[in-house]
């Protein structure tokens, strides 16, 4: 009996994983960081999450898609090559960012053929640069510069993307586009800029940012991603936390499966003003620049795995979440504990899943924390309940030996491999992957997966 309870809850836990999106960001300016931080997508672990969105690209005065970096098209071009290592791995492009002061969102939306030009725009390019969909990321509709108008506008748009993404999958008969939207978490920005119970049949999923609650703009301390309020919290703040954002956006009508928990990698820092180092403690304004990511105010995962070793670290009981200072510097930020918590939540509330900001700011390298690469998101994987990843070599094999020409007329997927039952191999486009399972277990053929002896 205690085995079938034993097998019924693996299997249980499996089903959520299944069912579970875990999406995380990257984005185009982490390559300018310096020394060991550089980002690029070489970093990316191809099956370290579901999903992987591409930051940031924007919208040009003619309502075309339009790089901003250099060398946009060679770095996306080398996230989607990760789909030939993780055939599952979908990809997704972010459009937003400002063109003078404003989102370039505002222009497009405001006509009808403005909004047909860019949806042609997107299309193309998504398919040309073989992404699997669109993330919007328009901070706000109705907010900096943008009329109270554009929270219709918005819902419009959304609608009509998904129609044209529904219409090109059936006239070229290919798997359907994607559409997500990165979206507030505020519930005064909630209102002002989102039908919610309109805009949410249209999106494949919604990306909370459930981060940025609080910041050095308080004048207090106070933790950037708290599960729940505090007792210091007052006003309006009594909702800047986790539980009363994602609640309010259940309640205006998105579906729960729809909605994912937002995870920084980052902290927001403080400068202290007196001797007092608690929650709500006067503050003189944001705390020093970190070395790598040069922000003064915050700390990404991998500098905050520095400045601890020195600090007293502090939980936050009724916020489930810590924070730590040294001297006249107080940081909040997210750990492997409170991303449990977080997951906790997750689950009861029966979200679909949860997306990262940022992969570039963990520790993606592992060479900051001494706890292995990207020691939060794979917490993150592991506590929703995915199973172990294999481990990848960098490409094809490509030794002369019976090892590279295995997969040749072979059709793609898993096979064993008999020299040695710790590996099995993976084909794709004729090409032979070795994968490794996590330690301690071996590659089964009748489940295509790895398990226990």
């Amino acid at each position: 009996m205690v085995r079938l309870l034993t097998a019924l809850g693996v299997l249980l836990v499996l089903h959520m994983a299944s069912s579970y999106k875990l999406v995380c960001h990257m984005t185009n300016w982490a390559q300018y960081r310096p020394h060991a931080s550089k980002f690029t997508p070489d970093n990316i672990d191809p099956f370290l999450c579901t999903h992987v969105i591409y930051a940031l690209v924007t919208i040009n005065n003619f309502n075309q898609i339009h790089p901003l970096e250099w060398n946009d098209e060679q770095q996306i071009g080398r996230l989607n090559s990760l789909k030939v290592i993780n055939p599952e791995l979908k990809t997704l492009l972010t459009v937003g960012g400002r063109a003078n002061v404003l989102s370039p969102f505002i222009p497009m939306v405001a006509k009808p053929e403005n909004r047909a030009a860019f949806i042609k725009s997107a299309i193309s390019y998504l398919r040309n640069h073989n992404f699997d969909g669109l993330n919007l990321a328009w901070e706000y509709p109705g907010h900096n510069g943008s009329p109270r108008e554009d929270k219709e506008r918005f819902t419009l748009l959304v609608a009509e993307l998904s129609k044209a993404f529904d219409d090109e999958a059936k006239e070229n008969r290919k798997t359907r586009l994607l559409l997500s939207a990165n979206v507030a978490a505020l519930r005064p920005t909630i209102f002002a800029a989102y039908e919610v119970d309109k805009i949410s049949p249209h999106l494949d999923f919604i990306n909370v940012m459930t981060y940025d609650f609080h910041g050095s703009w308080d004048g207090v301390t106070g933790h950037n991603s708290p599960l729940y309020r505090s007792t210091v919290d007052s006003g309006s703040r009594i909702h800047h936390n986790i539980d009363s954002s994602v609640t309010q956006w259940l309640t205006l009508g998105a579906p729960a499966e729809k909605l994912l928990l937002g995870f920084p990698t980052y902290g927001r820092t403080y400068l202290l003003r007196s001797t007092a180092n608690g929650l709500g403690a006067p503050a003189s304004g944001p705390g020093n620049a970190g070395l790598y990511t040069q922000t003064a105010g915050f700390l990404a995962f991998y500098e905050i795995c520095t400045f601890i070793p020195g600090a007293t670290v502090t939980r936050i009981p009724e916020q489930k979440v810590p924070y730590a200072t040294s001297r006249s510097e107080w940081v909040g930020y997210d750990d492997q504990l409170s991303y449990s918590s977080k997951v906790q939540w997750m689950t009861e509330h029966k979200l679909g899943g949860a997306h990262v900001w940022t992969l570039d700011m963990d520790d993606f390298g592992g060479s900051f924390c001494s706890t292995g690469a990207y020691p939060l998101v794979n917490h993150l994987r592991m506590s929703m309940g995915f199973p172990p990843k294999p481990t990848t070599t960098p490409g094809p094999t490509t030794t002369k030996d019976p090892v590279s020409s295995f997969c040749q007329g072979r059709p793609d997927g898993l096979y064993v491999n008999p020299a040695d039952a710790t590996t099995f191999f993976q084909c794709y486009l004729g090409n032979t992957y070795l994968q490794r399972c996590q330690a301690g277990l071996i590659y089964y053929d009748s489940c295509k997966c790895c398990n226990w002896p």
